[in-house]
């Protein structure tokens, strides 16, 4: 019966209404007084009833709740014969408790609207080698699966066959498609926008990127900030508090309608609800931006951040070398180049690749005699020539003299932070090329915002030699820059800044950085959605945008002010509420109620406000 009840409040709440103004259209249309009373007498007893049974289930397990509350509110004004007042609280009460369901549902749109991507079905590849569709639950890893236009990718997999753009929008929050060939990466829950794949099964159900993205953002949305769970704590005593200051409200003036009043002003309904609904609506925000915020704990941590340390590979550059600097030394341009090319062929080295990529086009010619020197570079034979194409210890070792020019030009790129690559043709300089991993775009820009939101020490830690390192902070404008950094460096230079009392958090690739983001007090992977980045980190930003890094710390900003707005707004509104009772005529149960169930509404409505958040800098 009890559970009967519950299931029907939405419903009593609705007769309750009906109850209610029939009885004020008896009374003042029609003057009937006994029909005015039963229908208020029904609806304060149908109204109670639910509001009953929640007080009893939390008595049960020894917590007063507001329930108790309303529940010995209602009674007493029932017994002493104040229909209107126990019939109007009943119904604000459970109308309250609808629309607070209706607009917390709707903070939690993020995860539904993740759930709804989910893939159901697959088309699995049979022992007959017929494609037959199959619910996803039976697919399972090394499946070869077929997936056509417009349909969702099931699993995560890696295309065996076929060529088309997919819309990675709910793992990454970018609805840009990217294209997608033989030996890429796709993710469950992504849309092929056109082409056919065929991809075999890496990870199925839970265990893919999207699934435990689903898994993670509820988790985050149940988590409970340390401000929560003092506010659980508060309400526990709180309540009670309130029930004992209505017994001496009464003994010391007798007067049961006051006592009751107290006791409907009193509830703590804006308070409990107020800073979850923030949490919920942050996280959701992030949630769609690819921005993924392991709970309210880390939002409040985030929001606090005055350093961000950065490693620089792949987080502030784009982690691919490409050509920056070239110095030709020869007339005959094209055949240098064409020399370089040929050689650099031969090796799989990404300095070598880089060459490639950046000569492009080109006749090339027959290397012959190649010989790889360790740590050096290669001597081939290119068109009836010694070629050499390394660094300089390499032509030091070939003897290759270097003019002032070259000297000058060398420590020039050094200085810019290049990987050298020289080429000598027949002991004589002919070519140098400077090579370095590049700043990803726009990064100057989102640091700039970074700085605005409140940020003051902004960090480079790398490997790589201190002159690339200072280049980079130069061009970005850091505060500091640290070179020939292992990844234990990090970790005791981040220990030393919050031995220093700093908020640090740690931004990057999630794989090597695995200490320092877990050592940080906000760990911040750009890891696409990797296994360590997800495990480790507090924050991911899903496709690596480092956009996304100001937007995050923006968002967390805005939901731990957005709490406090809400604990402020409740607090107030039930110490005017309280003061009121004592010191004006107008107060009663009913008005009461009415701006409780009020404010209850309006911290909703605060917090669902960072569902629309977009940072504007």
């Amino acid at each position: 019966m009890q559970r009967f009840i519950l299931s029907k409040k939405n419903q009593i709440a609705l007769i309750s209404f009906i109850l209610i103004v029939t009885a004020f259209v008896s009374h003042y249309a029609f003057g009937n007084e006994t029909v005015a009373t039963w229908a208020l007498a029904i609806a304060s007893v149908l109204g109670v009833a639910p509001i009953a049974i929640q007080a009893y289930q939390a008595l049960r397990v020894k917590v007063v709740s507001i329930d108790v509350l309303v529940t010995i509110a209602v009674i007493g004004a029932f017994l002493i014969g104040n229909y209107e007042e126990s019939a109007i609280v009943t119904f604000l009460f459970l109308f309250g408790a609808y629309l607070e369901q209706r607009t917390l549902n709707k903070t939690r749109s993020a995860i539904k609207e993740l759930t709804e991507m989910a893939p159901e079905s697959a088309l699995k590849q049979m022992e007959n080698g017929e494609f037959v569709e199959v619910e996803v639950d039976e697919v399972d890893v090394g499946d070869i699966l077929l997936v056509k236009t417009g349909a969702k990718v099931p699993v995560d997999g890696t295309v065996l066959s076929g060529d088309g753009h997919i819309n990675e929008a709910s793992i990454t929050g970018e609805s840009v498609p990217v294209s997608k060939h033989k030996d890429s990466g796709v993710y469950a829950g992504t849309i092929l926008e056109n082409g056919t794949l065929q991809i075999v099964a890496d990870r199925v159900g839970e265990d893919t990127t999207f699934g435990r993205i689903i898994e993670l953002v509820e988790e985050a949305q149940d988590s409970k900030s340390e401000a929560e769970r003092f506010i659980d704590r508060f309400a526990r005593w709180y309540t009670p508090a309130v029930l004992l200051l209505a017994a001496v409200v009464w003994l010391f003036s007798r007067d049961i309608e006051l006592a009751i009043t107290i006791l409907v002003l009193g509830c703590p309904g804006a308070l409990v609800i107020g800073v979850p609904v923030s949490n919920v609506a942050g996280i959701g925000n992030g949630a769609r931006h690819g921005i993924l915020l392991k709970g309210s704990e880390v939002i409040v941590d985030f929001s606090r951040v005055d350093t961000i340390v950065f490693d620089k590979t792949g987080t502030l550059t784009v982690g691919n070398p490409e050509v920056a600097d070239v110095e030709i030394y020869s007339e005959d341009t094209e055949t240098v180049k064409a020399y370089v090319a040929s050689v650099e062929h031969e090796s799989d080295h990404p300095l070598a690749k880089a060459v490639v990529g950046h000569i492009g086009e080109i006749k090339r010619y027959p290397v012959k005699n190649t010989n790889v020197v360790k740590g050096g570079g290669i001597v081939a034979e290119v068109d009836g020539h010694t070629v050499a194409v390394g660094n300089v210890a390499l032509m030091d070792q070939e003897g290759v003299n270097l003019s002032e020019k070259a000297r000058a030009d060398i420590a020039r790129f050094e200085v810019d932070g290049n990987s050298l690559v020289l080429t000598s043709v027949d002991g004589v300089l002919k070519a140098l090329i400077g090579i370095r991993d590049q700043v990803r775009p726009a990064v100057k820009e989102d640091l700039a915002k970074i700085k605005k939101l409140g940020v003051k020490n902004l960090v480079v830690l790398s490997g790589d030699n201190q002159g690339t390192v200072d280049r980079v902070a130069r061009e970005l404008g850091l505060t500091e820059a640290h070179g020939h950094m292992l990844p234990e460096d990090k970790s005791a230079y981040i220990q030393d800044l919050i031995n220093k009392g700093h908020i640090v958090a740690f931004v990057g690739d999630g794989v090597n950085d695995s200490p320092s983001l877990a050592l940080a007090h906000i760990g911040i992977a750009m890891g696409s959605g990797t296994d360590v980045a997800i495990e480790t980190s507090d924050v991911v930003l899903m496709n690596s945008d480092f956009s996304k890094l100001p937007h995050a710390l923006g968002l967390t900003k805005a939901t731990a002010s957005n709490m406090r707005q809400n604990i402020v707004i409740a607090v107030g509104v039930v110490l005017v509420l309280l003061a009121s009772v004592f010191f004006s005529d107008w107060m009663n149960m009913s008005i009461g109620m009415f701006v409780h169930e009020g404010s209850i509404l309006v911290v909703i409505l605060n917090g669902m406000r960072l569902l629309r958040y977009k940072l504007r800098i």
